[in-house]
């Protein structure tokens, strides 16, 4: 079965909303889907995995910064 991928784009929002956010977003995948979350507020290079890791998400890969843009890739288990 193919894993269902989405994106969630949270450019331009302030901290903390990339990871009330993302939350929100997760708790309505289905099982085994990935969300590709885009920020670009500095907080969330450690806010976010650790707040997704805390609510039983796993990081698929590890947080990326890509110029002022930060990537973050989360599995719904």
């Amino acid at each position: 079965m193919e894993e269902k991928r989405y994106v969630l784009d949270l450019r331009g929002e302030p901290c903390p909303y990339p990871v009330v956010y993302s939350l929100q977003v997760l708790a309505e995948l289905e099982s085994g889907s990935l969300l590709e979350i885009l920020a670009d507020c500095p907080q969330s290079f450690k806010s976010v995995p650790e707040e997704v890791v805390k609510a039983g998400y796993e990081m698929a890969e590890p947080p990326q910064k890509i110029g002022p843009t930060l990537r973050f890739l989360v599995r719904k288990p």
